[in-house]
């Protein structure tokens, strides 16, 4: 007799349930859209605006729950929401914030996808910009109108890594009532400072860097400590349909645990590397905030006792971006790329009269980000790409 195949509805409908209390290093890696519940009344009762239950996969699942949970804490915070990258996590802060006919205020120095999204969508919105000097809290203060609504802080600047006076910045805003304060902690990773301890409102993260520090996702985190903020930006959050997978989270959730000791390691490396530039007559200025000399190095001596594996140095100006760039070429164990906080070290170069409305250095910059290399190698592969100079 032929044996009849079983039917698709038994392999949905299955009875067996595996049983409860398995556990493992790390969380289960959940995956839905549709979640389902036990009955109507469970699904008329909850709510996406809560933690207490479940109601649509792009709403939360245990795994990006307990993703949300873990940043809140490294930050500092209460609660946290997750996007898809670093420059969402500042879209979303911008989008839930601000309203046409208000005004953001930016540092000069900060990242330039973010000063981009001002000059274009928000533009287009009716929403008005301007930038102000990071390391002139008198330029913040005197740049605040009765229209501004959202002033952002970075720290240390992008790509120039000057490290502003954070606690000065935040009371020069909170003069003026109705003005919040969001800050871009990627540098900081909830590591380096505590976002809230100096009066931010909103931290964010590129959770694609040392929060991950594999170098294969991307995702970013919105995280704050007041119950009504946090809802107005969860509002525009689900409004805009933001989400990230669970693979991701399982690959951030991994690499959390060796968050500290990766961001130690990549802090003593940076340091090395960059006193040893600093020996060098090739180059005008390291900016490395944890090194004497570099712009705005006691504002980061009173916060902070550690730094990212970051820093960038400006070469003199008797090299040409060219001559720069066959620098670059002819490193061997520094990749070319952007982003930071992974496995492998890499080098960008950077146009400063571009970059920057005020370039404080004249010359081509180029960034350093420190991967897991010995620090030795990596010393070496600088010395030995210097002669492509000539």
């Amino acid at each position: 007799m032929k044996k009849k195949p079983p039917s698709s509805t038994s392999l949905i409908a299955h009875a067996y349930r595996p049983p409860a209390g398995f556990g493992s290093v790390q969380p289960a890696v959940h995956k839905a859209s549709t979640v389902l519940f036990a009955n109507t009344a469970a699904l008329r009762s909850r709510t996406w605006k809560s933690k207490a239950g479940y109601t649509y996969g792009l709403h939360g699942t245990p795994t990006t729950f307990t993703l949300e949970e873990r940043i809140a804490t490294l930050e500092g915070g209460l609660d946290t929401l997750l996007v898809p990258s670093g420059l969402a996590a500042i879209t979303l802060v911008d989008a839930a914030l601000l309203r046409a006919g208000d005004e953001l205020l930016i540092p000069d120095n900060a990242y330039g996808p973010g000063k981009e999204l001002a000059r274009n969508e928000l533009a287009g919105w009716g929403i008005a910009h301007r930038f102000y000097d990071a390391m002139d809290p008198a330029s913040l203060a005197a740049a605040i109108t009765p229209k501004t609504r959202l002033v952002w802080l970075e720290a240390p600047g992008s790509v120039t890594m000057e490290f502003p006076d954070l606690p000065a910045l935040v009371a020069a805003v909170r003069r003026h009532r109705g003005v919040l304060v969001a800050i871009d902690n990627t540098w900081g990773a909830g590591l380096a400072f505590g976002p809230f301890d100096v009066g931010a409102d909103v931290s964010i993260q590129a959770l694609t860097k040392y929060a991950s520090g594999g170098a294969d996702v991307l995702m970013g985190s919105v995280t704050t400590r007041d119950e009504s903020l946090h809802q107005r930006l969860k509002a525009t959050h689900m409004r805009m349909g933001w989400g990230v997978g669970a693979n991701d989270a399982e690959a951030v959730l991994r690499g959390l645990p060796s968050i500290a000791l990766r961001y130690e390691a990549q802090d003593r490396a940076g340091r090395a590397l960059a006193a040893w530039w600093q020996a060098r007559p090739e180059v005008v200025a390291v900016l490395h905030p944890a090194l004497p000399g570099s712009p705005g190095h006691a504002h980061w001596a009173e916060l902070c006792t550690q730094s990212a594996g970051l820093f960038s140095v400006v070469f003199d100006t008797r090299f040409s971006a060219r001559q720069v760039d066959a620098f670059l070429d002819a490193l061997k164990l520094f990749k070319l790329g952007y982003s930071w906080a992974g496995p492998v070290s890499l080098a960008v170069p950077y146009d400063l009269a571009v970059y920057r409305s005020r370039p404080p250095w004249p010359g081509t910059l180029v960034r350093f980000s420190m991967g897991l290399e010995a620090v030795g190698d990596l010393i070496e592969d600088c010395a030995q790409a210097l002669a492509a100079l000539a």
